[in-house]
């Protein structure tokens, strides 16, 4: 059995991605979206919820995306009812709220789970490997254009802080 395990290792580690860019997720429309389609961008990475406090944040995090696209930048938004129950409707619904309500029109993708490991989405074992998991709605991951966290802000740090606009300019 330990020979086994030993040499389920390396493979453990193998297939696990060295970055964002090597995922494959799939968007609110249900179709595969490999993100090396965003490779060489900046990323934010947001688990949002529309039915939270911190909702409003969309409009914020709409206005990054169109400040800083054409820069190489991109908000990559993962809807999430982990917390709170707070997005519980289907993705056409989740997907006509964002348009109608906050006119977005940064990539928006199918619901993921953020905080039960056992079921948790690959971008989100990702992206908290290092320790940083969303305890709430609004959490946000800073990808460099290499693919790998560079920071993170919860949900208590608006799009329009100067603190994550700063580390946005330093990325890109």
């Amino acid at each position: 059995w330990a020979a086994l395990t030993l040499l389920a290792l390396p493979l453990i580690a193998w297939a696990r991605p060295s970055n964002l860019y090597e995922l494959t997720v799939n968007s609110i429309d249900g179709k595969p979206v490999p993100l090396k389609t965003y490779q060489g961008n900046v990323a934010l990475v947001v688990n949002v919820a529309s039915q939270c406090g911190f909702t409003p944040q969309y409009t914020g995090l709409q206005t990054l995306y169109e400040k800083y696209s054409k820069q190489g930048f991109v908000v990559l938004g993962f809807p999430c009812n982990d917390f709170g129950g707070q997005e519980p409707g289907s993705a056409t619904e989740i997907k006509e709220f964002c348009s109608s309500k906050f006119h977005v029109t940064f990539p928006m993708f199918e619901k993921v789970v953020v905080k039960d490991v056992d079921e948790q989405s690959p971008i989100y074992s990702f992206l908290s490997r290092d320790g940083d998991l969303p305890s709430w709605n609004f959490g946000k991951y800073l990808v460099n254009r290499e693919g790998k966290v560079v920071a993170y802000f919860g949900s208590t740090v608006p799009p329009d802080s100067a603190k994550l606009q700063k580390a946005i300019e330093e990325a890109l």
